[in-house]
């Protein structure tokens, strides 16, 4: 689908601590564990050191997501970043002298256990590029973030995740429709990926919280703050039941250029991003137009057509995007494009399989599912089955069904066949 976009607290400590806390900054900086298959790329081959470097990187001023990925480029590790001589950083594209003697002088200049000592307060980890929970589809976008902080933990299921944003000034109507979006795709297996604002975002956490599902939120500022302040308590439950990330240091403030740099993250870790009112100018928008430039699907939801807060939607549902109108139309629109964007993202084995290696694919992949996938699989067989069929045969909801077909296909146990039917692979 081609779609064209329009143009259109938590009180902070003052200043960072400088305790030292040698042994517990080696547990911090230690990886996260993952669980289950690793969805998420190869285990981390990254020292502490290279961790350490990659840290401080983040923490010197002026180094941004492209500057840091224009250092790395260039010097391979951030190790080496700050092995080169000033000289040699100036050459570097986006690196001026002032920056460039920043960054020479980050290792001395630079208080990297006062922001080790912050993380462990609030319970922060972090995950660079090299690791495994790393999510893949994240590394290979555009300015894509060399390190993560993260609150609560990433886990393999997050691969199939769905942005859902919009207004902070949104309407009644609104809310009700992100919340029960929310709560259909959660139930369905999908994590809910928004950024914590007031309004469509808060609605989107909510929803999947309430199905007790998994639920991403992306910060624009860093993690020592909850913002906005009244949402200290979602934060909360959103880091218990999925996890609060960051690309900011600790203490970075939310300023207002920070959000739509945020915004290509939100987008990044989604195979669709669902907008939810928006005005002609709403910050929402910029995270649609990264959906785009990523490859990523876009869906609108219509409203009133005198509501301000829907013109948004309106002008990207004229330019291309989806009409949603339920979790299905969403379901329904990505199946196909969840096998191919998780196959892509994959780690390429070393040799083609065999067909003996797909046939032991197989039988692990059935013997791995879960009841809602046993119920729909055990149903097919090499006769085709509608999904309608499918719905009156399990007792499932249309959600359920469309969901685990999608993931069934990842796992490359059922095929797709024209006109909505599917059989075993």
């Amino acid at each position: 689908m081609t779609t064209r976009l329009p143009k259109s607290v938590t009180k902070l400590p003052s200043r960072a601590t400088n305790e030292r806390v040698p042994h517990a900054a080696s547990h911090f900086l230690r990886t996260p564990p993952m669980s289950g298959p690793p969805l998420f790329g190869p285990p981390a081959a990254g020292s502490d050191d290279e961790r350490r470097a990659l840290l401080r990187l983040t923490l010197v001023s002026g180094v941004g997501p492209r500057t840091a990925r224009a250092l790395l480029d260039k010097y391979g590790t951030a190790t080496r970043v700050f092995d080169a001589s000033e000289e040699s950083l100036r050459a570097t594209e986006g690196v001026g002298p002032k920056l460039a003697r920043a960054v020479a002088r980050a290792p001395r200049d630079v208080d990297l256990e006062a922001e080790i000592a912050l993380c462990l307060r609030h319970g922060v980890t972090t995950v660079v590029g090299l690791d495994a929970v790393f999510p893949s589809p994240l590394r290979e976008i555009p300015d894509a973030p060399s390190l993560l902080y993260v609150r609560g933990r990433l886990e393999q299921r997050d691969a199939l995740a769905i942005g859902l944003v919009g207004s902070r000034r949104c309407t009644p109507y609104g809310l009700r429709i992100a919340e029960r979006l929310a709560t259909s795709l959660s139930r369905a297996g999908v994590t809910i990926v928004s950024g914590l604002a007031r309004g469509i975002d808060a609605a989107a956490h909510r929803g999947a919280l309430r199905a007790g599902g998994r639920t991403v939120a992306v910060l624009a500022n860093g993690l020592a703050e909850v913002y906005p302040p009244e949402h200290e308590g979602l934060a909360a439950e959103v880091a218990a039941a999925g996890a609060v990330i960051s690309e900011s240091p600790m203490l970075q403030a939310p300023l207002a250029g920070l959000f739509p740099q945020r915004n290509r993250i939100i987008a990044g870790l989604c195979v669709g991003v669902i907008v939810v009112e928006a005005t002609p100018r709403s910050g929402s928008l910029s995270t649609a137009r990264h959906a785009l430039e990523q490859g990523r699907e876009v869906f609108a939801v219509p409203g009133p057509v005198d509501s301000l807060v829907s013109r948004g939607c309106h002008r990207l549902i004229r330019d291309g995007a989806r009409l949603v109108e339920t979790a299905e139309d969403v379901l329904e629109e990505l199946g196909g494009r969840v096998r191919d964007f998780v196959t892509a993202t994959a780690v390429p084995a070393a040799s083609g399989p065999t067909k003996g290696d797909d046939v032991q694919h197989a039988a692990r992949g059935v013997d791995a599912l879960g009841e809602v996938e046993r119920a729909v699989w055990t149903r097919l067989d090499d006769s085709p089955r509608a999904v309608d069929e499918l719905i009156a045969t399990t007792g499932l909801t249309p959600a359920q069904v469309l969901a685990t077909l999608s993931m069934l296909e990842v796992r490359r146990l059922v095929r797709r066949l024209p006109g909505h039917c599917f059989v075993r692979a």
